[in-house]
């Protein structure tokens, strides 16, 4: 695997540090799990939201990530998301967290997370909310422009319904019938996990290189014009203009930035 291969060869060096899961989004993760005990994690990373009371096995492609995985955390099988080597249904569940988006093929990754696991559960986002986002809007409208085509929320739900004919016998069967939920995961104002919605309510973080350099979305577009950006936000930082414009964000305590979590079951 070669750097260009592995957006995470750079993203990923110091990602452990600022991707830190947040324990309100982990219940939330572990409660759309429900009931599962054997638990595959595929796009795994350096082991976020990864819960101690399955038998889990994690998958991720990244060198990189996979050295950052604590001594504590499930071992990390290298493969990629379309080519899983584990036989049908071999787990309860296939879990996905802000992943799906990097992969190759996300019709063949999320076919695949069907194929191996009887229920799968997927945080994506919902570019039609993310986009409103105040970063977005008033510094940095070339990332939604950016990331027009990427797969999210439509092509997560499209690809965790499948079309019925990926397998022959009673999971080609129970695969025909899908059960759908999305719901919407609320960032906290403290959140420890450094995505792109983390900090709405301190926008100063933003202005650190650290923090931009594990958010994906900030670390893949023309550099220069993020720091263009991040000028414009420090002077209106300085100047009063962002807290006149936001400032009635300081009084919440947790926001809707269009994160999804995306629940697939047999159906009936």
């Amino acid at each position: 695997m070669t750097g260009a291969a592995d957006p995470y060869a750079v993203l990923g060096v110091s990602y452990a540090a600022s991707r830190q899961p947040d324990p309100r989004i982990a219940v939330t993760i572990r409660t759309a799990l429900g009931d599962a005990r054997t638990v595959v994690n595929v796009g795994a990373g350096a082991g976020s939201y990864e819960p101690a009371d399955v038998r889990l096995t994690a998958v991720e492609p990244s060198p990189v990530m996979i050295g950052q995985r604590p001594a504590r955390a499930a071992p990390a099988v290298r493969a990629r998301a379309e080519h899983l080597p584990f036989p049908d249904d071999a787990f309860d569940a296939a879990l996905a967290v802000l992943t799906v988006h990097h992969w190759r093929s996300a019709s063949a990754g999320l076919a695949e997370l069907r194929r191996v696991a009887r229920s799968q559960v997927v945080l994506t986002w919902d570019p039609d909310v993310t986009s409103r986002f105040w970063l977005l809007t008033d510094y940095l409208p070339q990332v939604p422009a950016h990331e027009r085509g990427l797969a999210c929320l439509d092509a997560v739900c499209a690809g965790l319904a499948g079309d019925g004919q990926g397998g022959e016998g009673r999971a080609g069967r129970d695969r025909a019938r899908r059960e759908l939920s999305v719901r919407p995961v609320l960032v906290p104002a403290d959140c420890t996990d450094g995505f792109l919605g983390a900090y709405w309510r301190r926008p100063e973080a933003y202005l650190r290189a650290e923090v931009r350099a594990a958010i994906s979305s900030l670390s893949l577009i023309d550099q220069d014009e993020v720091t263009a950006a991040m000028g414009r936000l420090r002077a209106d930082l300085a100047s009063g203009r962002w807290q006149d414009r936001h400032g009635h964000l300081l009084t919440r305590t947790a926001l809707d930035l269009g994160y999804r979590l995306v629940l697939a079951r047999p159906g009936c």
